[in-house]
């Protein structure tokens, strides 16, 4: 069933865009991930602009948000001070990224950067999970307990001044240390167009030092707030938001995690991140040899 998509400026078959958003919400349900990091790189291997498939999957995931804020908000699990700083770190983030991005575009040269950060953004992610994945496995075959890393916010964030407390994540540190992470998770959702949880949560934890309980939650809440701003951004500045790709995405993803939940319950955890870090790491191998692959027709997405 092909569908025409006005943005993207070419037709695709929407069951394939839904079953790719199915693929993204399945690992989504299977690993606890947002899956926006894999988004983009699948759309550009099927052949949408990544210009395109960036600004649509900022709005796919902004949909694919809503309920897991929902949720953690009921269950109290939500640090809305800590995230109201993030949430306006990152809008300024994604105004820099604004700038950033239209600047590639004139260059011509946005498509190649969007492919060298998910190389180097993949790359570094899959080796770091590959390493603690396989370290878990050890342990398990041995019967080894591997010792828990205190929580404990980075020295460099105990130096900040103008301190705050925030109470929900046990936190008495500056409130400039979240707001700098938040406009870096920014300005990389408005270039690659994703939620940032894959870089936010470890952050949270190992930078800010959070309260566990409250890390998922507060960064689902800072994500939503934040792809939103970024859809809009895109939306009136780049012009490159395809809505009705972005909504067969999130179809799929709607129907893949939910499948992929049912899996994470009969899977052990550990045999789960090394299947993610193989994925992540496939992926990018995908994408550095796309890098240097001539395709047989060359386009990019511009604004006049």
């Amino acid at each position: 069933m092909d569908l025409y998509l006005p943005i993207a400026n070419l037709s695709v078959n929407a069951l394939v865009i839904i079953a790719l958003g199915g693929v993204v919400g399945l690992l989504s349900g299977m690993f606890g991930v947002g899956g926006g990091f894999l988004t983009t790189p699948l759309l550009i291997f099927y052949g949408i602009p990544p210009t395109v498939a960036a600004a649509s999957a900022a709005s796919q995931v902004t949909g694919a948000s809503v309920s897991g804020v929902v949720t953690h908000m009921a269950r109290g699990t939500v640090d809305f001070r800590m995230g109201g700083v993030l949430i306006a770190g990152g809008i300024m983030g994604a105004g820099m990224g604004v700038g950033i991005f239209r600047m590639l575009q004139a260059l011509g040269q946005i498509d190649t950067v969007i492919g060298i950060l998910y190389v180097l953004m993949l790359g570094s992610i899959g080796m770091l999970m590959a390493k603690e994945s396989i370290q878990s496995l050890i342990a398990l075959k041995t019967g080894r307990q591997i010792q828990a890393r205190k929580r404990r916010h980075h020295p460099l964030v105990a130096a900040l001044p103008m301190r705050w407390r925030f109470y929900r994540s046990g936190l008495y540190i500056s409130p400039l240390a979240p707001l700098l992470l938040g406009v870096a998770t920014g300005i990389l959702t408005m270039l690659l167009g994703v939620g940032g949880g894959f870089i936010m949560v470890p952050a949270m934890l190992y930078l800010l030092g959070m309260a566990t309980q409250a890390v998922v939650g507060t960064s689902l809440f800072q994500i939503l707030f934040v792809t939103m701003a970024t859809t809009m951004m895109h939306a009136l500045t780049t012009k490159a938001v395809d809505l009705v790709l972005a909504l067969l995405l999130l179809i799929g993803s709607v129907i893949g995690a939910q499948v992929g939940t049912r899996i994470s319950m009969s899977v052990r955890p550990e045999y789960l991140r090394i299947l993610l870090a193989f994925i992540v790491l496939v992926v990018a191998i995908r994408m550095a040899i796309g890098l240097g692959w001539r395709p047989d027709e060359i386009y990019t997405v511009q604004v006049l």
